[in-house]
């Protein structure tokens, strides 16, 4: 009955939209041509409003990949097939290859943890050293601080370390999908040494790029206050919004789902023999391998070739050049790999398992991770249509063409043009890689206001990123936390637009002060004050009382 009224919900919500498209173009004009216009970005706010109405993930983002598909063609039945298997699924699975290698095998090293015994040996030990529920919030929050140099990385370790930790507090899947999300992209944002500062250097003038993110790092106010978030509201003890719900009935009732477990767990027979070592070393070595792996990487590429030998480049580079010249999709998988052949060398040594037991993981490694690479090819099929109809183009323009009016207002208009691009896109990186060069462009690099900008674009870009349910690292944080994913979007999203808010009135400040330290200051102390205003007056607030 519920598939078939979801089924029901998706056919009455699509042709609701069309008709609405087509009313609409008969006011505007003909749709044909439309790239470059706003029509561009109708294929992602429809998938999004259709996935948030629905409740249902892959036949939205399906939907919404077809609909960019048929504007990208001009309606054409054979080109919207190959421009959607082609240039949209084809393309997807292709430029992903590398991520969807890292989450299956590092599905597989969960699952060898898991049958082990090393999980249920840390959520033991957890249970005894973490006493409250604060206190298993504040360690998810402080592990994901410690993995700083890759989100995607981010959110898968730190869901497999914490998940027997914050289950035997009673926290919601939802709640540590949201402490994953809001800790992996805001610290990889105002880490110099991280994929993303890599990234970010890629976009800026040569030789500016790692100077230009780190005098941005003071002014990135949505990732700063969304730490400080965490940490205020986990003290504090609180939650609201769709959140509560989901915090009262794990608390209360034990259920840390609510709605919709998620798809790809298996509960797994665990050794009573494993140990806390036998999942902390594995953890340890991938990550050792991980950072080994991506300085490597960054040091043999050249260009795109690749040169695999020591060489005097490779000699001469320095750690923060390689860490921005590096291809997280090369050197994640290639960590996760030899960190795989480690743990089951090392577990068999120990004798937990045995090698048909160990065999037998990948494959259940294979299959937990199958409902994110599903999402994570659709979402990314949707982008490469947006992308087609030149989406990136019009925001651009918009923001051009807008800076020469209320130049202190600048930054903030900017952060709301990038939540935006960010939300209707799934990208953060696409976003800044758009609207970087555009603020370079209009600001010489080190004035002050420019550095705002710069700030502006990175923190919208990240806010965007959250909110939206089509973003690569919304759905690793659900496939980290084994959360169903659209339960993380909506509880998460009250909790965003909240930072968001703060971050947008702190931009308008700071384009008039222009004083990294008092803004943030004042930044840290209206967050806590909105905190404290919520918890007493807030509608829809859970307070877990006697949780400790």
């Amino acid at each position: 009955m519920e598939n078939k009224r979801r089924i029901s919900g998706t056919a009455i919500g699509a042709i609701a939209f069309v008709i609405l498209f087509i009313v609409l173009c008969s006011f505007t004009g003909s749709i044909l041509n439309a790239g470059g216009t706003l029509w561009a970005l109708l294929p992602p706010v429809f998938a999004i409003c259709l996935a948030l109405i629905t409740k249902e993930a892959y036949s939205s983002l399906f939907l919404g990949a077809v609909l960019g598909g048929l504007l990208a063609s001009n309606f054409s039945p054979i080109g919207t097939v190959n421009k959607l298997t082609v240039e949209g699924v084809t393309a997807a699975v292709s430029g992903n290859a590398g991520i969807f290698a890292f989450l299956v095998i590092l599905g597989a090293i969960v699952a060898l943890l898991n049958k082990s015994g090393g999980s249920a040996a840390f959520g033991r030990w957890a249970q005894t050293h973490i006493k409250t529920r604060a206190g298993a919030a504040i360690a998810t929050f402080a592990l994901g601080v410690l993995i700083f140099i890759d989100d995607y990385f981010n959110c898968l370790t730190v869901g497999s370390v914490m998940r027997p930790v914050t289950d035997s507090k009673k926290i919601s899947r939802a709640k540590l999908s949201y402490l994953i999300d809001a800790t992996a992209a805001p610290i990889c944002m105002i880490a110099p040494i991280s994929s993303w500062a890599a990234a970010v250097s890629g976009y800026a003038p040569d030789g500016q790029g790692l100077q230009l993110f780190i005098s941005a790092i003071p002014f990135n106010y949505y990732s700063l206050l969304t730490l400080v978030f965490i940490v205020a509201i986990s003290i504090m003890g609180f939650d609201y919004g769709s959140m509560a719900i989901h915090e009262k009935n794990a608390f209360e009732n034990g259920d840390l789902f609510t709605t919709g477990a998620f798809e790809g767990e298996k509960e797994v027979e665990a050794n009573p023999k494993g140990r806390v070592i036998d999942l902390v070393l594995p953890i340890i070595v991938l990550i050792a391998l991980s950072v080994f792996s991506l300085i490597y990487v960054g040091q043999c590429m050249v260009g795109d070739d690749w040169v695999f030998t020591p060489s005097e480049r490779m000699m001469d580079m320095g750690f923060v050049d390689a860490f921005s010249n590096t291809d997280a999709t090369i050197g994640l998988p290639w960590a996760a790999l030899v960190a795989l052949v480690f743990t089951v060398i090392y577990l068999i040594a120990r004798r937990v398992i045995t090698f048909k037991e160990a065999m037998e993981c990948v494959p259940q490694g294979f299959i937990a991770m199958v409902p994110p690479i599903l999402i994570l090819t659709l979402a990314t099929s949707l982008k490469n249509m947006t992308g087609l109809l030149g989406a990136a183009d019009y925001v651009g323009g918009i923001v051009e063409g807008s800076a020469g009016l209320f130049q202190s207002f600048l930054p903030a208009i900017i952060f709301v043009i990038a939540c935006l691009l960010a939300f209707a896109t799934g990208t953060s990186w696409g976003t800044f890689g758009i609207l970087i060069p555009i603020v370079t462009a209009i600001f010489p690099v080190g004035s002050t206001l420019g550095t705002i900008c710069i700030s502006a674009c990175l923190a919208g870009a990240v806010c965007g990123d959250h909110c939206s349910p089509i973003s690569d690292t919304t759905i690793m944080s659900s496939a980290g936390a084994q959360s169903n994913h659209l339960n993380h979007v909506t509880t998460q999203l009250p909790y965003a637009v909240t930072v968001a808010c703060i971050s947008f009135i702190m931009f308008i400040i700071a384009g008039f002060v222009q004083n990294a330290a008092i803004c943030l200051a004042i930044g840290v102390v209206a967050t806590i004050a909105v905190l404290f205003i919520i918890k007493k007056f807030g509608k829809n607030v859970y307070v877990a009382k006697n949780a400790d």
